[in-house]
């Protein structure tokens, strides 16, 4: 099993990454969970090659090299232009399936939705970045009525239909732009060509994983998970491990060297997030992990404790709630992972 942990820190780019630009990052991994903006931020952060600041990803963000929209699952998640076609037309039908009986709740029929897109699409026109208050009043002008729940539903389903998708950042607040201002014209997939692709990525970044860690991750159906994978033999390889099958698409690069490793973690970092069964690296034992929505400690690829940062006038302060005491070198290996986090956000950091 540890071997399986150390291919699979690996692939994730945490051991060490040849990767510097976050639509890189983001493009190897296929898609970044991404509710937690600025957890997501450092999730690519320390999956950079030279560390880059969060400004700087903020600035890749806001000039369009990285995107955040609802995708794979009902929730958002960075994506490139390159892949965010291709991504919504294989999962948007599983995700808007999945909201219909919200649609239905809140009066959304086809009509609605169908006249709230256009109106975004109109009132977005010419590479307007607008906020989703905005929006809001928009649609109070043509008399309908959308705010809190109803209006998040309104946005979702126009990003699923690829008319709008994120737009740059207006100091704190995120903003919609229109999808065709952002997204250059790509190729066009057909199903089996994206699936074959997003089993691809999939299993080459988060693998060794399970069939049922890629349909957790994808929102795809199990029949689509196998059809997947046969559609990427032989570049994909099985490994059976106690009663599981492992999956992974094996990498030529060179084995890293076994000192021991650490990493602050953000919640929802696809490291943890990704799978549907997180008992390699999580254990039995590990009631803490139930606090879900926690950053997460983890050493030599194991969940170990949680942290959490405060900002003061001075710097940032990480306070650590560990499992077990450390060991020397893994303390050694977390004071690296603070100092790494205080260059990302631009503050010196010490683990309290």
């Amino acid at each position: 099993m540890e071997r399986l942990i150390r291919r699979r820190l690996d692939n994730h780019k945490l051991l060490q990454s040849d990767l510097r630009e976050p639509a890189g990052i983001v493009g190897w991994l296929g898609a970044v969970q991404s509710q937690d903006f600025r957890g997501a931020m450092w999730a690519l952060g320390q999956r950079a090659s030279g560390l880059p600041s969060a400004a700087a990803i903020e600035r890749a963000y806001d000039e369009g090299a990285i995107l955040r929209t609802h995708v794979l699952r009902p929730t958002w998640h960075f994506v490139t232009p390159a892949d965010i076609g291709w991504m919504l037309m294989l999962t948007a039908p599983r995700v808007q399936r999945f909201n219909a009986p919200y649609y239905r709740q809140f009066e959304l029929d086809p009509r609605t939705l169908s006249r709230t897109r256009s109106i975004f699409a109109r009132t977005l026109e010419g590479d307007v970045h607008l906020t989703r208050s905005e929006l809001a009043d928009a649609l109070k002008r043509s008399r309908i009525e959308a705010k809190g729940i109803r209006l998040a539903l309104l946005t979702i389903d126009a990003e699923l239909n690829q008319v709008i998708c994120s737009g740059a950042m207006r100091g704190k607040q995120f903003t919609y732009a229109r999808f065709d201002a952002r997204v250059p014209r790509s190729r066009t997939f057909t199903r089996d060509e994206a699936l074959a692709e997003l089993t691809r990525r999939y299993f080459a970044s988060h693998g060794p994983a399970t069939m049922r860690d890629f349909a957790w991750w994808s929102g795809l159906t199990m029949s689509d998970v196998k059809a997947g994978i046969a559609l990427t033999k032989p570049e994909i390889a099985r490994e059976v491990v106690g009663d599981l099958a492992y999956w992974t698409i094996p990498s030529d690069a060179p084995r890293r060297r076994r000192a021991s490793s650490a990493r602050l973690l953000p919640t929802y970092d696809e490291y943890l997030i990704a799978y549907k069964d997180r008992a390699m690296v999580v254990g039995a034992s590990r009631p803490l992990f139930r606090e879900r929505f926690a950053h997460h400690v983890v050493i030599d690829g194991l969940l170990a404790g949680s942290w959490k940062p405060t900002v003061t006038g001075t710097g940032v302060l990480i306070d650590v709630s560990y499992y077990d005491a450390p060991t020397a070198p893994q303390r050694r290996a977390l004071e690296r992972a603070a100092t790494a986090y205080g260059r990302f956000v631009g503050k010196s950091a010490v683990i309290r």
